[in-house]
């Protein structure tokens, strides 16, 4: 065994959210919405639909993985050399949903930076997640 093993981490961001599964669903999954809160996008909730997210700095490449309406979305988030899987939960609450959103894949230590920068970059996304729900 060497001194230099991989080691695998995940992001994961959980909140209570005032709405119900239905619209966060409907966020997470309807191109326009996605836009306003995540990026530009071609995304379609069908297993094996590949899709891409665009941004002013490049784009990540995505697969649809798994989904069940209202309760489950994962797919697969390739960009710069990253191979992760993002995952929503959905479980309906009395004042709302529960979110959980795991970024999965992260290869430490030569993925370090990517990670750090999710841990940041998804706080930003739930807040502006957040925003959109409320106009909707």
């Amino acid at each position: 065994m060497t001194d230099t093993q991989t080691e695998t981490r995940s992001v994961v961001v959980e909140r209570d959210i005032p709405h119900s599964p239905e619209k966060l669903w409907r966020a997470l999954t309807e191109p326009h919405l996605l836009e306003e809160w995540l990026m530009k996008n071609d995304f379609r909730p069908v297993v094996d639909h590949k899709f891409r997210f665009t941004g002013d700095w490049g784009g990540v490449d995505c697969q649809v993985m798994e989904v069940e309406p209202n309760r489950v979305l994962a797919y697969t988030w390739g960009a710069m050399g990253l191979g992760s899987v993002v995952t929503w939960t959905l479980t309906p609450t009395e004042a709302g949903t529960h979110v959980r959103m795991e970024q999965a894949g992260f290869r430490l230590p030569e993925q370090r930076q990517a990670y750090m920068g999710a841990i940041g970059g998804w706080q930003r996304m739930f807040g502006a997640l957040e925003q959109t729900l409320a106009g909707m």
